[in-house]
């Protein structure tokens, strides 16, 4: 009897355990089908993208030199990634119009923006923005940079920047048009004022075309086109160009002297550009728009039509990009505590 229940207790002690490994197992089984269902549906969504047009959004209107790189970078894209990439012009607000709607869209990479250096002072001079230019957007890769140009209409009586100084503080205030409040232009023009002790009147437009158009045109006296927007009015007579922003000189116009080194010390303003993405985009998808985007910008095609805007290509991980902005925004806000409010 005893003998029984104790072969009995010893077979429940057996089966008690099998039964439980048979419970894991099943388990196992389903957490293994749910992984790799998972990873067939990862695997099939990087395969996959992208399998539509894609949309790159520019914060300017046509023509300046954003645009056009922007239209550089659409067509190697296109080429590399097998689908047509479609640029479309939001101008308005210092580019938050359209980093509003990129902030806002799908995170899918469908939807694609060129962030600019003016997207990294907004944050600095708009406290309503509807967006968080670090929190709202995958960054991918930096794709060029260069330099501003300060321009002046050829009726302006001045052969340099320490006459244009001595002209508007003898005959007090002169115009300067940018691409828009918040925009690096207009902190271009907001450092020139506050550095030469000016009293310069800020004239907005939606675009750096228009901006350089204005200028061309006699509209305004001045204003910071990039150096290649500058150049092709340079060769007609429409503008004059008295310094570049950079602290070195452009190789494009090494006779052109910089700000730095015409009296303004320490001044210093690059224009740059770099592709991002809503928030949230999958892993895969940054992956895959990051591998384009790095050999669209050194592609000898994109390389020779970004030198000839004067341009300089580069490109760099999605995580150093995100800190380059980060640097950007907080090197802005402290320059504009330096400068005063801007509005």
């Amino acid at each position: 009897m005893c003998g029984t229940q104790g072969q009995n207790a010893s077979n429940t002690t057996v089966r008690r355990p099998r039964r439980h490994l048979e419970n894991v197992a099943t388990i196992a089984r389903a957490g293994l089908a749910l992984l790799l269902a998972t990873g067939a549906v990862s695997i099939g969504h990087a395969q996959g993208y992208p399998n539509k047009p894609l949309r790159l959004v520019i914060g300017f209107a046509p023509g300046g030199s954003t645009d056009v790189s922007a239209r550089l970078l659409a067509q190697r894209l296109s080429d590399i990634l097998g689908q047509s990439v479609i640029t479309e012009n939001r101008p308005g607000a210092g580019t938050a119009i359209a980093s509003a709607y990129v902030a806002k869209a799908a995170p899918d990479g469908y939807t694609l923006l060129l962030l600019t250096a003016s997207s990294t002072i907004l944050p600095a001079v708009r406290k309503d923005l509807p967006y968080d230019t670090v929190r709202d957007f995958a960054p991918i890769s930096r794709v060029a940079s260069t330099m501003y140009a300060l321009v002046v209409h050829p009726s302006v009586p001045v052969k340099d920047v320490k006459d244009l100084i001595a002209l508007g503080r003898r005959h007090g205030k002169m115009s300067y048009a940018s691409e828009g409040v918040g925009t690096s232009g207009h902190l271009c023009g907001e450092m020139l004022k506050r550095m030469g002790k000016l009293d310069v009147l800020h004239v907005p437009y939606k675009g750096g075309a228009e901006a350089t158009t204005a200028v061309a045109s006699g509209q305004v006296d001045l204003s910071f086109p990039t150096i290649t927007s500058a150049l092709p009015l340079l060769g007609s007579g429409k503008v004059k160009i008295l310094a570049v922003t950079s602290r070195t000189r452009s190789a494009l116009r090494p006779d052109v002297p910089t700000l730095d080194e015409s009296g303004l010390r320490g001044y210093e303003r690059l224009s740059w550009n770099g592709l991002v993405g809503p928030a949230a985009l999958p892993a895969e998808v940054i992956t895959a728009l990051h591998g384009a985007t790095v050999k669209a910008v050194n592609s000898a095609e994109m390389k020779a039509g970004l030198h000839k805007l004067g341009l300089e290509p580069m490109s760099n991980t999605p995580e150093q990009f995100a800190e380059f902005v980060r640097s950007e925004i907080a090197n802005n806000m402290k320059l504009l505590e330096g400068l005063g409010a801007i509005k």
